[in-house]
This record gives C-alpha cells, structure tokens and sequence, in this order.
C-alpha cells in the first residue's frame, strides 16, 4: 500500500528529528517499572503518519459531495492531532508525563467535534439512525447529534488510553481502519468506495507506523496519534452510519476505557477513612492489569491484536446490510 510505504519512509526520516529535537517520552512513575527503560523514546509520532495518511485518503473523492466529506474528515483528524500535539508539548516542556487539564483537553475536543457536527448537519451528511444488522435500525430522532458527539470524546479518548504498550494502538486502529473499509465496500447501494478509501489509507498509514513502533518502540505516537486516530475512525462511523460495526470492532478500545472507568468508580465509591479504596484491576488500563499479572508486554498486545482481528471479523458478520 502506497500509505504504508510512505509512512514508514516518513517515520524513517522524522524520528532522527523528533530525537535531536529532545521530544523524549516521560513515563509515569507509578506505572509498571519495567517501562521506565523506555524513558526518553521519541514521542509526538502521529505528526509523522497522521497528515500523510489523511493526506493520501483525500486523493479518492469522486464527487463534490465526496470531496467536502474527506475535507471535514481530514480537518476533524487534524484538529485533534493539533489538541494532542499540545497536550504532549505541554508534557514535554514540564518534564512530567501531564499536560493539559482533562478538563481543558476535552474541552477542546467537544469545541472541534461539534464545529465538525454542525458541518456534517448543515449539509445533511448524518443519518438519525443507527444501521444495525438484518435491514434492522434504531431511530435515534435528535438524540443522534449528543451520541455523535459523545462517540467523538469517548473514541479518541478510548484510543489515547490503549496507547500504552509498544504496538498496540497502531496494530489495533490499523486493522479497526481496515474492517471499516472492507464493511464500507459491502453495504448495500455498491457501498461507500470513497469513506472505505479513506479508511484504507489510514489503516495503511498506521501499519507503517507499526514498522517503527513495535518493540522495542522507536518512536511514541503521543496523544497526537491515538486522539487523531480516534477522531478519525469516529468521523468515518457518523459520516457512514458504521457506529455499530466500530462498537464491535474496536471493542478493545472499548474495553480499555471501561477498566479505568470501573477502577476510578470502584475505589471512590469504597474509600475508606484513610483514602484507601478497593481496586477491581491490579492496574487500569486493562493493559497493565495483565502485565502487572506477569505477562509480557509482546504476549498482551499480541493476544489484544488478536482480540481485535476476532472482533473485526464478528463486525463484518454482523454488518449492516444497508
């Protein structure tokens, strides 16, 4: 794929950069130590993969509709690229591993989803249903504009919180990309090739990524990456009416933000005088809970790759048939 060539050159260019430009990863302190080796790895990656990716998935349009839908795609990405390249200069300039407020980030990610929403709505690009299997659909009425913008804060904050071990997040969002794409070309109606080739560039652009960003990483994606990422596949699920098939697929992501849901809520809810509570997981996100359990960090992003491939395969089958 043309995508996954160009980004693996690009990566190989940039991360000289990204390294004399001192862009080092800080790693959390209370983290599994055995990551604190990983400690000055060149961060911020998605500046690398994430313009070139959208870059080449605009060049499919066909249409002056299709072409002003891959413009509001590329700028949503872009937009929230630029709010997790901020996030992760604002960590990097402090030498922690915080950067902007959770507040003040989703903030900003609320302000470009609904600039986004209110494009894609005044154009009439968004269904108010939700497709589901067997010609069957939920009408949603107006109650699909809040969704949609809650699918936009909880996917790219879902794909941020998988970015934690080397290759997860690039391997997951690579084959989530690519089984939007393959549901996108066998909907109904000769399904949508121009979306599904949007996809497929992104998908590419990741795998590519991946190259760089196995382990041992070379390279980080940073809050730039997984939130461009999650806006992206986000976008792309509103724009096809593919929120059921992106719930299925990219149920890893949804996992992963369900334990640190469940972890926060479970040790609010049981703490003590003494500001202990209980912890459901060894560790949130559902990542480190199995590392923290002894195993490898390559088995557990091999075993959630997996996980996905699986789940790709279940949101195929049960697909929207219009």
């Amino acid at each position: 794929m043309i995508s996954t060539l160009i980004s693996v050159l690009i990566a190989s260019w940039g991360i000289p950069k990204l390294r004399a430009l001192k862009m080092g990863q800080v790693i959390r302190e209370d983290g599994p130590q055995t990551h604190q080796r990983k400690s000055g790895t060149p961060t911020m990656g998605g500046l690398l993969v994430v313009p070139a990716g959208v870059i080449i998935g605009s060049f499919v349009s066909v249409t002056d509709e299709s072409s002003e839908q891959l413009l509001a795609l590329a700028c949503i990405t872009l937009a929230y690229m630029v709010i997790g390249g901020f996030d992760d200069w604002c960590s990097l300039t402090r030498g922690t591993n915080t950067g902007l407020t959770p507040r003040g980030k989703l903030l900003l990610q609320a302000a470009a989803g609904l600039i986004f929403l209110t494009w894609a709505g005044w154009q009439n690009w968004i269904d108010s249903s939700i497709a589901l299997p067997l010609g069957m659909s939920i009408q949603m009425g107006f109650m699909i504009w809040p969704l949609a913008l809650f699918v936009f804060l909880a996917e790219s904050n879902a794909t941020n919180l998988t970015d934690g071990l080397d290759g997860l997040a690039s391997g997951c969002g690579a084959l989530v990309f690519t089984g939007l794409a393959i549901q996108l070309m066998l909907r109904g109606n000769d399904g949508d090739p121009v979306l599904a080739g949007f996809c497929m560039a992104m998908a590419g652009a990741w795998l590519g990524f991946l190259m760089h960003n196995r382990n041992p990483a070379q390279v980080f994606m940073g809050d730039t990456g997984s939130l461009a990422m999650g806006a992206a596949l986000s976008g792309v699920a509103i724009l096809s009416n593919s929120l059921w098939p992106l719930l299925l697929m990219g149920g890893v992501f949804l996992a992963e933000s369900l334990s640190v849901i469940i972890q926060v809520w479970v040790f609010k809810a049981t703490k003590g005088p003494n500001g202990v509570g209980r912890r459901v997981f060894r560790m949130a996100p559902l990542h480190h809970h199995f590392e923290l359990g002894g195993a490898d960090e390559q088995m557990v992003v091999r075993r959630f790759w997996s996980i996905t491939g699986g789940l790709v395969l279940l949101g195929l089958l049960l697909r929207p048939t219009a």
